[in-house]
């Protein structure tokens, strides 16, 4: 009885542990949210970037020249988080994309896999209606971070 009771006990002080190993991620190398959001959250080892759409950090302005002046800034933004988190790209595990033009498909390609040195992260992207400020392109991403990435 009492292996099981320090069993639960150890359990679930493992769970309430988890809830509270959080830290915010801010950095002025990437536009401050335009919503109540925050840049990036570390969480339990992983690194949760907020989407980004292609705001300038100067001005929290959309960038002009379309989606593919979008896509660059969205990467800068993107790494300048990581970076700022102590991670690098290539610690980058999971995209996810919006796209209000799912036909702009191959020229976000080229762009964003210039930012990876070919062990891309898994991806998901998805056709929208709308993004917020009127962006054609918005990117979330997850990363591991280092102290306890996998050899």
């Amino acid at each position: 009885m009492n292996k099981l009771l320090l069993t639960g006990l150890l359990a679930f002080s493992t769970l309430l542990t988890f809830g509270q190993n959080k830290e915010i991620v801010e950095t002025k190398k990437a536009p401050i949210p335009i919503a109540p959001y925050s840049q990036g959250v570390k969480a339990n080892g992983m690194l949760y970037v907020a989407g980004q759409i292609g705001l300038k950090p100067e001005t929290r302005k959309l960038v002009e020249g379309g989606v593919e002046a979008e896509t660059t800034q969205i990467m800068e933004n993107i790494k300048a988080i990581v970076e700022a988190a102590g991670a690098k790209m290539e610690d980058i595990v999971n995209t996810t994309i919006y796209m209000k033009d799912i036909a702009n498909f191959a020229k976000v390609n080229e762009l964003y896999g210039q930012y990876f040195t070919g062990k891309f992260p898994a991806r998901t992207t998805i056709g929208v209606a709308n993004l917020p400020g009127g962006a054609n392109i918005e990117i979330a991403v997850i990363a591991i971070l280092p102290k306890i990435r996998r050899k």
